[in-house]
């Protein structure tokens, strides 16, 4: 991962927040453990209170994958997806900046907004992450007061959102080659116990390999079992009889 550059433009804090999120090691943390981390500390370079959420949109549809303490951030997203409309969809659509300086004005998305402003929040604003074609999402932090970000901010969550964005193309890739590799090695464990239990059925009744395999076939489907079961049970069961 990139390590960042130091940027007088940036608060310290938010220069350190960079640093430390590109110190974070995939092999020691998964996607979420990531994603955690990015709304942790893009709260943390802020200097007004706000709360923080991640989206990811897969095959179009959206899902918050993490969340700063309490539910008023997740629930403002699944506002957004259960009328699959709002700044947040939108942003992760785009890769652009969806600011909403009143919640109480809002005119783009007027059902959202009203929510927001009885839960008590006055403006957010929802910065794209592009990670690959498959995935995108965005980064949405909500504030309490109407204008609470001002230019420097949104530069502010810009700049942190760039790095957020490698950060969670990286551990997606991370994550995918791992699910891959676990789906490879489990494939790999049914096609061994298959063959071995063939084996031992074209032994016991001299039958040909498609013979074999079609009496476990038969057996999985009388029995309702998956077939790599069937053969699992198999080969437990011969290894536990004594030999004569």
């Amino acid at each position: 991962m990139t390590q960042p550059s130091t940027n007088p433009a940036l608060p310290t804090d938010a220069t350190a927040a960079l640093a430390e999120l590109a110190r974070i090691k995939l092999g020691d943390a998964d996607l979420d453990d990531v994603l955690r981390r990015v709304a942790e500390l893009t709260k943390r370079v802020l200097p007004i209170d706000v709360e923080v959420s991640v989206t990811l949109v897969r095959g179009g549809a959206g899902h918050t994958t993490a969340s700063t303490d309490g539910d008023l951030a997740r629930d403002m997203d699944e506002r957004q997806y259960a009328q699959g409309r709002g700044p947040c969809l939108d942003a992760s659509n785009s890769g652009d900046v969806m600011s909403v300086p009143d919640l109480a004005a809002e005119e783009r998305w007027p059902d959202w907004a009203e929510g927001g402003v009885k839960a008590g929040l006055g403006s957010s604003v929802s910065i794209g992450l592009p990670i690959q074609d498959a995935v995108v999402g965005a980064l949405n932090v909500y504030a309490r007061g109407p204008h609470a970000f001002d230019d420097g901010t949104i530069t502010v969550l810009r700049t942190f959102a760039a790095y957020a964005a490698v950060a969670l193309a990286n551990a997606h890739l991370y994550d995918s080659t791992a699910t891959l590799a676990r789906q490879m090695q489990d494939a790999m464990a049914t096609r061994a116990v298959i063959e071995q239990a063939k084996g031992m059925i074209m032994a016991q009744r001299r039958c040909s390999p498609n013979e074999a395999f079609s009496i476990l076939a038969k057996v999985s489907q009388d029995s309702n079992r998956k077939v790599r079961d069937v053969a699992q049970a198999l080969v437990d069961q011969a290894v536990r009889t004594p030999r004569a």
